[in-house]
């Protein structure tokens, strides 16, 4: 699997007993890791024994912060170099109220040279790649083609391409045929201005994407096929669990690309390892990892058909 993060972060996990508005708070010293979307694909499937290679860019001194975490977790990777400063992204997660806080700082801008220099280290890595997930949102100023230019790039190498991303981007890549697009219920609905996420998710489908996982929290995933157009999937636990949801994305996204580089493209299966992984991804403190009990939790999942005519989410 080769992950391409154009925008990653040093993640600062924070964990604290309650939130006061307004108030101080004591806490410990942070989980800090080197993130964004595209990592956190990797960190799961090196975790799990399966074989990565991350490719981000990195620079200034929280880039040499990033370099460095990075190299002490094993995961094999790839730096661009960058003038421009690698952001920082801050989790605030309250074991009282059982919720996140997401803190997110804007990504810097690349220049023509970085982008250029990003692309051809895909582009070199693609030759015994089993799969390419391009994941995270883009910087400032970003080629509106950057998503579609490296979907082009697999398609030419025959190898399966997995995008996650939000806004125009996600628009681009299913333009541009994308064999997986992995957007949860908010992103889809801004990203196309539809409030049904079922129709939402078939316009995807209908731009060009061959299948389309929408995630959305504690309601579970929904599975949408090109094959099978006028029905989709959605499975979930019976009950749902208090963690930090943070990586819960990321790892959906790390189960879809594995299974499509083993050669699975049954919509069920690739359906349920999705919905358990990201499951198993509330279970641990920081993105980046899953728990090991995500066989138990795929084993505990409702599957369920749905036609497309007329049909409601089952959240409605």
């Amino acid at each position: 699997m080769v992950t391409v993060t154009p925008n990653p972060a040093v993640d600062l996990t924070y964990t604290v007993a309650g939130v006061h508005p307004g108030g101080s708070h004591r806490v410990s010293a942070p989980l800090s890791r080197a993130g964004g979307k595209g990592i956190n694909v990797s960190r799961v499937a090196h975790q799990l024994g399966f074989v990565t290679l991350a490719i981000a860019t990195a620079g200034g001194s929280t880039g040499a912060e990033f370099a460095r975490e990075l190299g002490r977790s094993g995961v094999p990777h790839r730096l661009i170099p960058v003038a421009s400063a690698t952001r920082r992204t801050i989790a605030l997660v309250d074991t009282v109220a059982g919720n996140t806080s997401i803190f997110n700082e804007a990504g810097p801008e690349l220049t023509a040279g970085d982008w250029q220099r990003l692309a051809a280290a895909v582009a070199e890595s693609l030759g015994t790649a089993g799969v390419l997930v391009g994941s995270g949102s883009l910087p400032d100023k970003a080629p509106a083609d950057f998503y579609p230019t490296i979907v082009a790039l697999a398609q030419q190498a025959g190898v399966p391409a997995v995008i996650d991303t939000s806004g125009p981007g996600l628009l681009a890549a299913a333009r541009a045929g994308a064999d997986l697009l992995k957007p949860n219920n908010e992103e889809l609905v801004a990203a196309l201005g539809e409030s049904d996420l079922v129709c939402a998710a078939r316009k995807l489908v209908g731009m060009g994407a061959r299948m389309v996982l929408v995630s959305a929290g504690a309601d579970g995933m929904l599975a949408f096929d090109a094959r099978s157009p006028d029905r989709y999937l959605s499975a979930r636990l019976p009950e749902a669990l208090q963690g930090n949801p943070t990586g819960a994305g990321d790892a959906a996204v790390s189960a879809a690309a594995v299974a499509l580089a083993s050669g699975i493209s049954d919509t069920e299966e690739i359906l349920r390892r999705a919905t358990a992984w990201s499951a198993a991804a509330v279970l641990v403190p920081g993105a980046g990892e899953i728990s090991p009990q995500y066989q138990d939790l795929a084993a505990r999942l409702i599957v369920s058909g749905h036609t497309t005519n007329n049909a409601r989410t089952p959240w409605d």
